[in-house]
């Protein structure tokens, strides 16, 4: 059966065989498919579950399709994503975000009464506010401690994380159950291309954390890892329970480049629209900094990507500068050679498709059957 990504709420969801204007966001169904089957396969073979990352595709059909091919659940990162997943049947999500506003906790109390809801912490500040309101409020919430591994962005030092946790778990309406991390392909404190080293230096740093925890008396349950490139290598090592990949719903070029997958496995495109030719070497599409992230440069590394994304149909253009509403193919003499003309359109495959996604009201679900799907990208985090 041809999957569907009608939401369960309203009327959200157009089918036709035709695209929206460009320039748009376009995913292959069949690509899609593979990916979420391949992940799952990957988790099973690993004895660990998979809660993948809903920053990615932020959409309840395609979280679905995640949880329906053997994902325990799904992670986000923002309250409002919370409340768009649980308000279109999700009934497992971590937050992976460490909530310190009092609104925000409220919030996220009031989608615990309804659904299983994990809460992230990583400091005593932070805990000691969701164990206040969780006492006022009459809950006990779920919550993890964020360890820094060495992304050096939220998350308690290593060293100073058994004290922290000892603290945690004597508060009163909180449960720790878990410890989770997030490194991402990083090494030394540095990017790096040896995804396995990286991978497994961070499974094995949580795994002895969390032992010691539990020869402290915290019976910590899950051990979270993973990033889309570590995944593999982090599932392997004993001790990890679960695994948070985001990207690999989709891939993109950041990932075909860290050997992760081809570019004939990225399931998104941005579809986009020649409209101007000024000269033999340049071409302007109608897909600028407003269309495709730029959180992901050129140039930079470790991946040393040219350009902003790649030309499916074209083998030596790069897309080279963007401006708020276009975008500059720099054409070698193949593309010259190609006939590009205006009006014609091309496939994109951007460097970062998760921030690309978020910068998009809908996206185009396009099946093997030629027919279109046009959904609403739900869970943007714009909500108040």
């Amino acid at each position: 059966m041809k999957p569907s990504f009608v939401a369960q709420r309203g009327s959200e969801t157009s089918s036709d065989t035709r695209l929206p204007e460009t320039p748009c966001v376009v995913i292959d169904v069949e690509r899609l498919e593979r990916n979420i089957k391949e992940m799952a396969a990957l988790a099973a073979r690993s004895g660990v579950t998979l809660r993948p990352h809903a920053k990615t595709h932020k959409m309840p059909g395609v979280a679905r399709m995640q949880l329906e091919a053997g994902a325990v659940g799904i992670t986000v990162a923002k309250v409002s994503e919370a409340e768009v997943m649980a308000e279109h049947g999700i009934a497992d999500i971590f937050i992976a975000y460490p909530l310190v506003t009092r609104t925000k906790i409220e919030r996220a109390i009031r989608i615990a009464r309804s659904i299983a809801l994990t809460l992230a912490v990583d400091s005593a500040r932070g805990a000691m506010l969701l164990s206040e309101m969780a006492v006022a409020h009459d809950i006990e919430l779920k919550v993890r401690l964020e360890i820094d591994t060495g992304l050096r962005r939220t998350g308690v030092p290593y060293d100073d994380a058994l004290d922290l946790a000892k603290l945690i778990a004597a508060m009163p309406g909180l449960r720790l159950n878990g410890i989770y991390t997030f490194r991402g392909a990083v090494l030394d404190g540095k990017p790096t291309l040896d995804l396995e080293r990286a991978g497994k230096e961070e499974g094995r740093l949580m795994a002895k954390l969390a032992d010691r925890m539990r020869e402290a008396g915290i019976p910590i349950v899950d051990v979270s890892v993973g990033s889309t490139p570590t995944a593999a290598y982090a599932a392997a090592v004993r001790g990890v329970t679960e695994i948070r990949p985001g990207t690999y719903v989709f891939q993109d070029r950041m990932q075909a480049r860290f050997g992760v997958c081809g570019l004939h496995d990225c399931a998104g495109t941005v579809r986009v629209t020649v409209v101007s030719r000024p000269t033999p070497e340049l071409a302007i599409v109608d897909g600028g900094s407003k269309t495709f992230a730029t959180d992901v440069q050129p140039n930079t590394e470790p991946l040393r990507l040219e350009g902003f994304g790649h030309v499916a149909e074209l083998e030596d253009a790069v897309l080279e500068r963007l401006t708020e509403e276009h975008g500059m193919l720099r054409l070698g003499p193949a593309a010259q050679v190609a006939d590009l003309r205006i009006g014609d359109t091309l496939h994109i495959v951007p460097n970062h498709i998760c921030s690309t996604v978020n910068l998009h009201n809908r996206v185009a679900f396009r099946h093997a059957d030629g027919s279109v799907e046009v959904v609403p990208v739900a869970a943007r985090g714009m909500l108040e």
